[in-house]
């Protein structure tokens, strides 16, 4: 379900707002956020999981009044291609045109600092040199066992995060996204920016009040809060599924509920990187549906989450 990851450390919101009184991380966050807001760019980065490389070029564009343009194109292994406004899918193509919705399927670290401290720990923790051009390390780490670390490396000049590494608990690596080339403040052609012919809308829509209202989580990790709800046709059937969405102001992971009307299925439970998957059978007064929870937290966190899921208009059986 995923493309590349980590490429929303490059393209989320980053930051809402910042303590009064910066540390030494915090001010680089602060640049950060403002590179995000006004830097354009181009460039060729890497991006490697469970021992797996794909390459890719990314066009970046900020436009009056704000308006961030994006086009991402992969360049080996199967044609796949994004074009995003302001961090919303428009397109995408290949194996990901029955998978995206919105940007539910390329979760966004938007960075909110405020939510952010309680749950980790920035600090600056060396220098380094990514594509050429020299770089600051800064290290995100977890408070507790629900979430994973972030090591970015930023680009003294721009801020610009030049690579990020995803470590889990142990200090494996799980993710790494590395640029090869960037321009910074190169802007790129209106061609560029073109998606191709095979590129297709991609279609969401905002959770009915209904929708909205029938779930509730009894157990979330501390710091999550739910961010979004949307509906999603289901790439297997016709049904609406429905897709919650939380974060920690870091890192996210989405609900996926859909109604089986009868279909036989198992409890499923997968760990790819440091992406977790959870699908739970659940039967409610309206049917049975299945629970499935997807991203970069620990199973176990994925586990809990899944069997906390709730029936909110009449209480699920268990």
């Amino acid at each position: 379900m995923r493309f590349i990851p980590v490429i929303a450390l490059l393209f989320g919101s980053w930051l809402l707002a910042l303590p009064a009184v910066a540390t030494e991380a915090q001010d680089w966050l602060r640049r950060l956020a403002e590179a995000e807001r006004s830097q354009g760019f181009q460039g060729t980065f890497v991006y490697e999981r469970n021992g797996s490389f794909s390459t890719h070029s990314v066009w970046r564009r900020v436009e009056g009044a704000g308006v961030v343009r994006e086009r991402l194109l992969q360049l080996d292994g199967p044609a796949q291609e994004v074009l995003r406004v302001d961090g919303r899918a428009q397109c995408v193509s290949g194996s990901l045109v029955d998978q995206a919705a919105d940007h539910q399927e390329w979760p966004a670290r938007e960075l909110n600092t405020l939510r952010l401290l309680d749950s980790y720990d920035p600090r600056v923790i060396g220098k380094s040199r990514v594509a050429g051009r020299a770089a600051v390390v800064l290290a995100l780490s977890p408070r507790d066992q629900h979430r994973y670390s972030v090591e970015l490396h930023l680009d003294q000049e721009s801020a610009l995060p030049l690579k990020s590494l995803l470590l889990n608990d142990k200090g494996q690596l799980l993710e790494r996204f590395q640029f090869t080339r960037l321009e910074v403040g190169a802007v790129p052609s209106e061609e560029a920016l073109q998606p191709s012919a095979s590129c297709r809308p991609v279609r969401v829509a905002k959770a009915t009040a209904e929708v909205v209202e029938a779930w509730r989580s009894d157990w979330l990790p501390p710091g999550f809060t739910l961010s979004s709800v949307t509906e999603r046709r289901s790439p297997a059937s016709s049904e609406q599924v429905a897709c919650l969405v939380y974060d920690d102001g870091l890192a996210r992971f989405s609900v996926f509920i859909e109604p089986l009307r009868g279909v036989m299925v198992e409890d499923a439970r997968s760990q790819l990187g440091p992406t977790a998957v959870v699908s739970r059978r659940l039967a409610t007064a309206d049917g049975d549906v299945m629970v499935t929870v997807v991203g970069e937290v620990p199973l176990g966190t994925a586990e809990r989450v899944a069997l906390s899921m709730r029936a909110i208009a009449v209480q699920a059986k268990q």
